[in-house]
């Protein structure tokens, strides 16, 4: 009776992490727009992943988490740090930057399932008939969302090699992230990917702003950029991609990158909310399909 009820509260724990890094993520487009109103891209990235590498590594020298990462293979966790956030997010703004915002809104909704799929063969992780069907009702509602909006863009060959960039990135960053999670804990595995994402991104923002600090420094003068750097790096990079990998080591692929499309859900409902965007009927309908979606995955 006890372990059973041990169970019962540690997969409420589980969905509990997903639930929230999802929605932190979904908050981070609209802290995000903010942002990159003051600033380039490369800046951000630099000052968000510097913050949320910070953050961690005072917790590591100060003695509030211990890792054992000396004492383990550092190449499995660098891959994964590689592949998100570095690829990931290069290819990602690259790929929406060069197309238009329906074919890149697809793309990335079709993350969940790809890595669903590929989870069979490479994790013998085969997801149900029911599993499949809400994952692809969620993913529907995400491409609904997608064509309401009004945004534009011309469709080029580099967005859509961009785009395939960022969604075999998060395969790999998700089916490696699930395989090595006995070795490594969610600490581990984002502290790395955080040194990571600061250390490449700020290389880029150096090259950017050409060796001058002035240019690099002059947007955290900025306080609406300084809180959108806040959030992003401490909800975000630190909150979410611990969660996320929390949930990725306890529940299947399937289980876990549905929450994936709760981000939308929530950037809708951030927008029409906070920044007064439109929001209709049928823009209800897809948020209601993405979270019957999400709910199904977990039940079947």
């Amino acid at each position: 009776m006890g372990n059973n009820r041990e169970k019962a509260s540690n997969k409420k724990t589980v969905y509990l992490a997903a639930i929230v890094g999802h929605t932190f993520w979904g908050f981070s487009f609209m802290a995000s727009r903010v942002a990159l109103d003051r600033a380039h891209m490369f800046l951000l990235l630099s000052h968000r992943f510097i913050l949320a590498f910070a953050i961690l590594s005072v917790l590591v020298l100060t003695g509030i988490v211990k890792t054992g990462l000396r004492r383990k293979k550092i190449l499995p966790v660098l891959v994964l740090g590689m592949a998100e956030p570095v690829v990931y997010f290069l290819g990602e703004q690259y790929g929406i930057l060069n197309s238009n915002t329906i074919f890149s809104g697809v793309m990335i909704a079709m993350i969940p399932v790809a890595c669903t799929l590929a989870a069979a063969p490479v994790l013998k992780e085969i997801p149900s008939a029911g599993q499949l069907f809400f994952s692809v009702l969620s993913v529907a509602g995400v491409i609904g969302t997608g064509m309401l909006s009004s945004g534009s863009g011309a469709l080029k060959i580099g967005g859509v090699i961009g785009l395939l960039v960022a969604v075999l990135s998060a395969m790999v960053y998700t089916l490696l992230g699930r395989s090595i999670s006995g070795s490594y804990t969610p600490f581990e595995r984002t502290y790395v990917m955080m040194g990571l994402g600061a250390g490449v991104f700020t290389l880029l923002a150096v090259c950017y702003c050409k060796g001058d600090p002035g240019v690099y420094l002059r947007p955290l003068a900025d306080s609406r950029y300084l809180l959108a750097v806040l959030f992003l790096g401490v909800c975000c990079s630190v909150g979410s991609f611990f969660m996320t990998s929390y949930a990725i080591t306890y529940i299947s692929v399937a289980r876990a990158t549905v929450f994936a499309n709760l981000t939308t859900a929530v950037s809708v409902f951030a927008g029409a909310v906070f920044l007064k965007e439109p929001f209709s009927a049928v823009g209800l309908l897809f948020c209601v399909m993405i979270l019957v979606g999400i709910y199904g995955v977990q039940r079947t």
